[in-house]
C-alpha cells in the first residue's frame, strides 16, 4: 500500500466519523424538539400562599446573624447546614445562612 492510498483511507475514515457525528447531532436535536412539542407547558402562577411566604422571606427583613426557617423544622435545617458545610469544605462558623425554605 502506497502513502497516497494510506492517506486516502485515513481521510475517508475521518470524513465518515465526522459525518456520523453530525448526523447524530441532527437526530438528537430533532428528537428534542419533538419531545418538547408533546410535553405540556406548565403555567406557573404563584398562589397567594406562595406570595405570602416570599414576602415573609424578604431579605430586607432579615437581621444579620439571624436565620429564618420557612416550613422547615430546626432538625432539618441543622442537617442542611451541616451538609452544605461538609460539601463546600467551609467551616460552619464561617457560613452565613439567611433563610432556609422548604420547596414543594
Amino acid at each position: 500500500m502506497s502513502l497516497f492510498e494510506s492517506l486516502q483511507i485515513a481521510l475517508f475514515g475521518l470524513v465518515t466519523v465526522f459525518a456520523v457525528l453530525v448526523a447524530l447531532s441532527i437526530v438528537i436535536s430533532v428528537e428534542s424538539k419533538i419531545f418538547n412539542f408533546f410535553v405540556k407547558k406548565k403555567d406557573v402562577q404563584p398562589s397567594a400562599e406562595h406570595e405570602e411566604q416570599t414576602v415573609k422571606a424578604n431579605l430586607t427583613d432579615i437581621i444579620p446573624g439571624q436565620l429564618k426557617l420557612i416550613d422547615v423544622d430546626e432538625k432539618t435545617a441543622a442537617m442542611i447546614m451541616a451538609i452544605v458545610s461538609d460539601e463546600s469544605q467551609i467551616p460552619l462558623s464561617e457560613l452565613n445562612f439567611k433563610y432556609i425554605k422548604a420547596i414543594d
